[in-house]
This record gives structure tokens, C-alpha cells and sequence, in this order.
């Protein structure tokens, strides 16, 4: 069983006569307590190719210390880590085998350093006693284990701040550090600097200064725009996935709007892309965010109606119905959720990101990649908006009903994909994009609360049939369905408005120059 740890610490340099400074005078320190100095033995692993490296992932497993075991260490910011803890083993716990296999896939994982620390340890304690902060001075030996022999030894040290605690602590503790001529390291991490200072040549390389040839800056090409945004969008997919794996806020929908942008920009910048290469790498991306879409959709869904059922005076919330609302939410999102890491575990996933990889190493570009971005992505975002406004015009033109819902909900996926269109293009075109976009946005957020209500009524008279079913009142599911229609009815009534904002013609002049 593993668990997860927000770390947050700062390293400094130091050698074996540094001397700490009085610590009791960082603000709010009542008292040091020195617990003495312990052994710690880790090994450090990675691909060949040091890829969870690439990424400042950190994998490492340690034995001595009160937290000896398997350590995975995920950069949240600088400074500030999320550690995944496992028992002690021989082997990789499968736990966080699970949250690598984006990166590392079928590729093994060896041994790359050892890291072998003589860690002397403080406590920073407030007035009631209670830790602020662990202050460790570490000498390090670091032992290259593959791509290398070499050797190196620091000291370093490091601050860690306790569960919960103020970061700006840290701000305190290190005021009075520098004023005794501690400075902060050079190095993001033990690893990082274990591996710079082993690799072979690292003796002499650092110390030798070189010029560097200035050249002209290449010109950006079209190609060069849309496959930046490419790979931002890959990138985006492989670091989501351990955090979908590990359920995180908002995880699952932020992976599956990255399958989107990256499928939405396949279909639109298809002058420059060859379909070929992309449109089977695309229609594994919509098998992706469907598969994802049923974890995120029914997590939209509860939010939903949690939140209509919170608005309601209480007299006339009647029967169980938070208590009914929470077993059925439950009851699906366990299922959706064994569904989704599922996926995330089958050879079809592995398949697709192995797919990405390829696109992102030799892409796939046509001639009109050569053109100059203000030529030609202008006109794959406008296609896309001609594409909205026809679908747009079409839902005005229905009689409130089914089929207008329909309408209007492929209305809101191609108001998605010209947003989109318009974010890709950003980087290229300037404010006109980013505008453009906003004004997409705005549009695809209004058809989709109307879609949003759309699928609300129908889980309301699921709820509300399973209520008489069990003899309770359907009153309050019924007075919801009634808010959700009204609802529906209201963004209908707000469409006509909001599209003529976002079709002005000066908007689409402005993409062109």
C-alpha cells in the first residue's frame, strides 16, 4: 500500500566546516532539538535513457531513516514535491510501477546511482513544541551505477517544512542562513546533482567556459507553430496520467481535454499535417476521451446536481435524497473509475502514447508547413469557425425540442474545436487568436451548460423513477428537472446574443492582418 506525501523543502550548499547559525532567532523557533545523525542507503533508478530524469521524476529506494521504503517524487513546483511512499521490498511495488508506465511503458528500469548520506538532524520547534521544520546538514557520496563509473561527495543542507505548515517559514529560516553565508544549491535535487557530477568528463567540462556561436534566429514556419502546440499537448498526456491514476482533482478532465486539443488540431491544421500519419492516431485519441468521458462525465453530473439540491430551501428538500443521490453517484463512479485505469493499463493505451511519440520524433509535415504562420493558420481556424457558424444557424432555426438539443450539442463541439483552433494558434497570430478563442470559449460554455442540463433531466427521472420505486416522495427530483428545463430554456434564449458577439466580422478580419 502506498501513500502520498506533499513535500516541500530548499537546499543549500555547504561543506563539512560550515557552521550553522543560532536558529532559535529564526522568527517563531522556540527551541532546536538535535536527534543525532543517521545512515541512509538509496538507490536511485531510471530508464537507460533517463527519462523519468528528463521529466525531474525521482524513483528511489532507501533503507535507513524512520521512512525507509520505495520513494516516487513528483515535481508539483519548484520546491515543492508530492512523495509516493511504499513498504520496503526486493522489487518494484506494482503501486508505483502503475504511476510510471506513462514514461517508462515496456522499458526496464535499472539502477542508476547510489546515493550514501550521513544526515545530521534538527528540529525547528514553535513555543508548544510542535515541528516546524526538519533542518538536516548531509554529507553525500554518490556512486555512478550505470553510464558511468565516477564518483563525487558534497555536503549540502536541506529544509524541510513540516506537514501543514506556512511556506513562508522557509522564507525566515533562510533569511538567516544567507545572513551566515549559506547560500541556495545550484541543483533542484541529490539526483540531479549526482548525475551531473558523475556523468563521464564532468571533472573538467564544468570548469571550461565556451562561447557560444551566435547565430540568426530560424524563422518560425507554420509547421514549426502547430507542432510546438503538438507537443505540448503530448506532454500534457504522459504527466496527467499518473495524477488520473491517482484520482487527483480534476486529473481525469484535464488528460481527456489534451486528447482533444491534440485530435482538434490534427482536423484543423490538416494542410500541415499529413492525414495519413494523423487521422489513425486521432481516431485512437477519440477512443481515449470517450473512455475517459464516462469517469469525468458522471463527475460533472454529481457536481451538478449536489449543487442544485444544496440550493434548495430546505422545506422542500422531501425524502433521502442526498443519501440516494450519493449511492447512485457512488455505485457509477466506482465503476467508471475501475474502467479508467483500466484503459490506462491496456496495451491500446501503451500502443497510442508509443504512436505520439513517434508523431512528436518525425512529424508529419505537408508542403504548406513552409508557409509563414500569418498565411496560413488563419485559414484552418477560420474553416473551423465557417463549420461553427453553420451549426450554430442550424440550432436557431429548430423548434425548441430534442432535436434542437441535439443541435445545439453539435453545435458545442464544433464551438470547442474552433476555441481550440484559435488557442493553437495564439503563439502565431497574437491578441486577434487569443481573442478569437475567448469568444469561442464563450460560446461552447453556454452550449454546454445547455447539454449539461440536457443530460441532468435524464438522470433526474432516473432518480426520481428508482424514489417511487422505493416509496419515497419523487417531489424534490421532479422540482429539479423543473429548474433544469428552465435552465435549458434560458441559454436558448442568451444563444442568439452571445453568437452575434462572437461573429463579428472585425474578429475574423483581425486573424487575417
Amino acid at each position: 500500500m502506498a501513500d502520498s506525501k506533499r513535500e516541500i523543502e530548499r537546499k543549500y550548499e555547504a561543506t563539512v566546516d560550515t557552521r550553522l547559525p543560532e536558529l532559535t532567532r529564526v522568527a517563531g523557533v522556540a527551541a532546536v532539538d538535535h536527534r543525532g545523525v543517521m545512515e541512509l542507503d538509496a538507490v536511485y533508478y531510471d530508464t537507460e535513457d533517463q527519462r523519468l530524469a528528463a521529466d525531474s521524476l525521482t524513483l528511489r529506494r532507501r533503507t535507513g531513516g524512520d521512512d525507509e521504503g520505495w520513494h516516487l517524487k513528483f515535481p508539483v513546483a519548484s520546491g515543492i514535491r508530492d512523495e509516493i511512499r511504499a513498504p520496503l521490498s526486493d522489487t518494484l511495488p506494482g503501486s508505483l510501477a502503475a504511476l510510471l508506465r506513462s514514461r517508462v511503458r515496456e522499458t526496464q528500469l535499472v539502477p542508476v546511482v547510489r546515493l550514501l548520506s550521513s544526515r545530521d538532524v534538527h528540529h525547528l520547534l514553535g513555543p508548544d513544541g510542535s515541528l516546524l521544520a526538519e533542518l538536516s546538514v548531509d554529507e553525500v557520496r554518490a556512486v555512478r551505477l550505470a553510464g558511468g563509473s565516477g564518483t563525487a561527495a558534497w555536503t549540502e543542507i536541506e529544509v524541510e517544512l513540516a506537514d501543514d505548515g506556512d511556506p513562508a517559514f522557509l522564507d525566515a529560516v533562510e533569511h538567516r542562513l544567507r545572513k551566515a553565508g549559506v547560500r541556495p544549491s545550484a541543483s533542484a535535487s541529490k539526483l540531479a546533482r549526482a548525475l551531473a557530477e558523475t556523468a563521464p568528463g564532468s571533472t573538467t567540462a564544468p570548469k571550461k567556459q565556451r562561447t557560444a556561436r551566435k547565430t540568426a534566429p530560424r524563422p518560425r514556419t507554420a509547421g514549426d507553430h502547430v507542432m510546438a502546440y503538438v507537443r505540448d499537448q503530448i506532454t500534457a498526456v504522459v504527466a496527467l496520467d499518473p495524477a488520473v491514476r491517482r484520482d487527483l482533482p480534476d486529473s481525469v478532465h484535464q488528460m481527456r481535454v489534451a486528447t482533444r486539443r491534440l485530435r482538434s488540431a490534427f482536423r484543423t491544421y490538416r494542410k500541415i499535417l499529413d492525414r495519413t500519419v494523423t487521422d489513425p492516431v486521432g481516431d485512437e485519441l477519440k477512443w481515449l476521451a470517450a473512455e475517459l468521458g464516462i469517469d469525468r462525465d458522471q463527475e460533472v453530473l454529481d457536481e451538478r446536481l449536489r449543487a442544485s439540491i444544496a440550493g434548495l430551501p430546505r422545506t422542500l428538500v422531501l425524502g433521502p435524497v442526498r443519501s440516494r443521490l450519493r449511492i447512485w453517484s457512488v455505485a457509477r463512479r466506482q465503476g467508471s473509475r475501475r474502467r479508467t485505469v483500466g484503459v490506462l493499463d491496456g496495451k491500446r493505451y501503451l500502443a497510442l502514447l508509443e504512436s505520439l511519440d513517434a508523431l512528436r520524433a518525425a512529424p508529419p509535415l505537408l508542403p504548406a508547413a513552409t508557409k509563414a504562420p500569418e498565411d496560413a493558420l488563419p485559414r484552418a481556424v477560420l474553416r473551423d469557425y465557417e463549420r461553427l457558424a453553420t451549426r450554430v444557424g442550424h440550432a436557431l432555426e429548430l423548434r425548441p425540442g430534442p432535436d434542437r438539443d441535439l443541435a445545439m450539442h453539435d453545435a458545442r463541439k464544433a464551438a470547442k474545436r474552433a476555441r481550440y483552433a484559435g488557442e493553437a494558434a495564439t503563439a502565431a497570430l497574437g491578441r486577434p487568436a487569443k481573442k478569437f478563442a475567448r469568444r469561442m470559449k464563450a460560446v461552447q460554455s453556454l452550449l454546454g451548460d445547455h447539454q449539461d442540463s440536457v443530460v441532468a433531466r435524464d438522470a433526474l427521472r432516473t432518480l426520481a423513477a428508482q424514489a417511487h420505486a422505493a416509496g419515497e416522495t419523487a417531489f424534490t427530483w421532479g422540482l429539479l428537472y423543473g429548474h433544469e428545463e428552465a435552465t435549458a430554456a434560458a441559454r436558448e434564449q442568451e444563444l442568439p446574443e452571445v453568437w452575434e458577439r462572437a461573429s463579428r466580422p472585425k474578429l475574423r478580419a483581425a486573424l487575417e492582418g
